[in-house]
């Protein structure tokens, strides 16, 4: 099959297809014309990066991993013993962005707890709202003067 055919039986452009094929992901077979031929096992393979990219693999890790795999019909399995000190690497590297989400959450919560409500009965402006949106200069001794103009 050719490059649009595969697009449209993985739902995967065929930009993002040939991009795949540039970093080492996919190796289809080329005819004399310079036109890709795709067989099933490109299929298989395409389901298999894609479930490897939404477990937070890169593509550099998945072009290791992906020949130690093989796809059974409901995703990619290894079975290669080798690959388990880089897959527990990749969920050490996810644990560690999870925390970093983590830790700037929490410090989006404390500046949203300590943001003022409006007074009651008026609306609260924001972005795309008028040049006065209730926002007030906190000055030193406890007093403020506002509203600040955007």
């Amino acid at each position: 099959m050719r490059i649009g055919a595969l697009s449209r039986r993985t739902g995967v452009s065929q930009r993002l297809l040939r991009y795949y094929e540039e970093q080492g992901l996919l190796h289809p077979l080329r005819r004399p014309s310079g036109y890709r031929e795709y067989d099933e096992e490109d299929v298989r393979a395409v389901e298999s990066i894609r479930t490897l990219l939404g477990a937070g693999l890169s593509t550099r890790t998945i072009a290791e991993l992906l020949p130690c795999t093989v796809n059974d019909g409901q995703g990619p399995v290894p079975v290669c013993a080798g690959m388990l000190p880089d897959l527990r690497r990749e969920r050490e590297r996810i644990d560690s962005a999870v925390a970093d989400l983590l830790a700037a959450r929490t410090a989006l919560d404390a500046v949203i707890a300590a943001t003022p409500l409006p007074p009651a009965g008026e609306a609260r402006g924001g972005a795309g709202g008028d040049e006065s949106d209730g926002c007030l200069v906190a000055v030193p001794g406890g007093t403020s003067v506002g509203p600040v103009p955007r």
